[in-house]
């Protein structure tokens, strides 16, 4: 990415895949005045150049904006434009005077425990990626010693505003919308993996940076922790960074930071989608302050999967398509990184959640009290069957019938895409060997080839306790 000067420092430091430089920042500062805006040192003047130099090539697209502009866009940062604050710093609507576009504007907190290297790393992060599923950096301002970073406006605000913090006169997310946002989620986060080029690891997806527009379109944002894969490595060794209740347990315990960290923050976030708890809530009892914690002696059973079905939802959605949900859920929190879903296997699986919506017509809300309400479940469902069997010519036989291959197609992808995985990196491990003494190569293939059948051993048993639960729930209805 070339030579990137800090804002005014007389040595540059190169910014290479991977290393996590500490950056020293410079002693903080008041914001100026209005009234002294303009009137720049030879300092300030080198500072501002730095930083135009810094990131001018990576998108020409970025506007710079002097500090005036964004002032008076932002009423001169009043509290009432006031719209969030982040580990940046905070956030401010605005309207660029010139064209009347409705932006928002992040100021860079000084006293922060983040300084000029993320808002640098954003700048370049941004300029360099682009996908519907991020947020979309308009420009920035590094005018003497300000630094401030303009995006599009989401309306909507974050996630975590519409699960967590509803104001009386807000209408919870509906289970559509809330499959729909874990799909454009996981959307972004594969671009991220497998299309930037470089990969780049995000390192802090949680709910309160997933941003909706005005269609609850969701766009990841806040890059400033983000670090890009490197190719020849597994791993990136660098500080911990991120946030409590969202961070991997390996990547918290050593240092290490892999794609496979993101899964797991993704699969936080989609358990929060689906309880509606948040993350850590240090409100609730003892053991159930941080939401893994608590759900993960849950998520052993399928029994008690409906359990985790949020209140407000008042019991619509699809109770199939909700067990589903918490299943990829539960494969995202995978204690082991290696036995998480990559993020191509996410947009699958949520593409398949999102192609089966809920129909509010057909589903009520008692349905979702089912495991607290054993006797009614037992009538709702009947109920619920005969009113299908009227309007249907199929019997409940050919409905189990159709369940099952149905569970069989799925498994079957499944299988087959867990199946080629498994082919290539066993014929890249062979390719490898080449050069490696006869005795060498029989031991390792005996090891690999033990390794493939235990690995297929728990394949095929994830796949029979599916089956299982499915025929369960068939009986049930039945």
């Amino acid at each position: 990415m070339g030579y990137c000067p800090c804002f005014g420092w007389n040595k540059g430091i190169k910014l290479k895949i991977g290393e996590d430089t500490e950056f020293k920042q410079s002693p903080p500062s008041n914001v100026p005045d209005l009234s002294s805006v303009g009137q720049k040192t030879s300092k300030e003047s080198r500072q501002e150049s730095s930083v135009s130099k810094d990131v001018s090539g990576a998108n020409t697209n970025n506007k710079t904006f002097n500090y005036r502009e964004l002032a008076t866009a932002t009423n001169n940062f009043r509290v009432e434009s006031r719209i969030g604050e982040g580990g940046f710093g905070p956030v401010y609507r605005g309207q660029i005077e010139s064209t009347g576009q409705v932006v928002a504007v992040k100021v860079l907190n000084q006293t922060g425990f983040q300084g000029n290297k993320e808002f640098l790393v954003e700048v370049l992060m941004l300029s360099l990626l682009c996908h519907p599923n991020l947020v979309n950096l308009i420009g920035y301002c590094g005018e003497g010693n300000q630094r401030l970073l303009v995006y599009e406006y989401m309306p909507f605000g974050s996630l975590e505003y519409h699960l967590h913090d509803l104001t009386p006169n807000m209408a919870p997310l509906d289970w559509n919308t809330r499959m729909r946002i874990a799909a454009g989620a996981a959307k972004g986060l594969d671009y991220l993996h497998n299309q930037a080029d470089p990969p780049v690891i995000y390192r802090d997806l949680k709910s309160s940076n997933i941003l909706l527009d005005s269609e609850y379109h969701p766009k990841l944002s806040d890059f400033g922790l983000a670090k890009f894969a490197p190719r020849e490595k597994s791993h990136v060794s660098t500080r911990v960074m991120g946030t409590q209740g969202y961070c991997a347990p390996e990547y918290a315990e050593s240092g290490k930071l892999t794609k496979m960290s993101d899964i797991f923050s993704f699969g936080v976030v989609l358990l929060e989608l689906i309880t509606g708890q948040r993350a850590v809530d240090t409100t609730r009892e003892h053991g159930k302050q941080v939401l893994v914690d608590w759900m993960r002696p849950l998520l052993r059973d399928p029994k008690n999967f409906l359990q985790f079905a949020d209140p407000k939802l008042e019991g619509k959605f699809p109770e199939d398509v909700l067990c589903r949900a918490v299943e990829v859920a539960s494969m995202c929190l995978r204690g082991e990184a290696h036995n998480r879903p990559s993020t191509n296997d996410l947009v699958l699986a949520l593409n398949y959640l999102t192609s089966h919506p809920c129909d509010p017509n057909k589903v009520h809300g008692n349905r979702g009290r089912r495991i607290h309400q054993r006797d009614l479940q037992v009538n709702e469902s009947r109920a619920d069957f005969n009113g299908c069997e009227n309007t249907s010519n199929k019997t409940p036989t050919s409905n189990k019938g159709l369940e099952r291959e149905r569970a069989v197609a799925e498994a079957k992808m499944w299988g087959e895409t867990w199946r080629e995985k498994k082919r290539q990196n066993a014929e890249m491990d062979y390719n490898s060997l080449d050069s490696w003494n006869g005795m060498n190569l029989t031991r390792t293939l005996e090891t690999r080839e033990k390794s493939l059948r235990a690995s297929q051993t728990v394949f095929e048993l994830e796949i029979l306790i599916n089956f299982q639960f499915l025929d369960y729930m068939l009986l049930r209805w039945l």
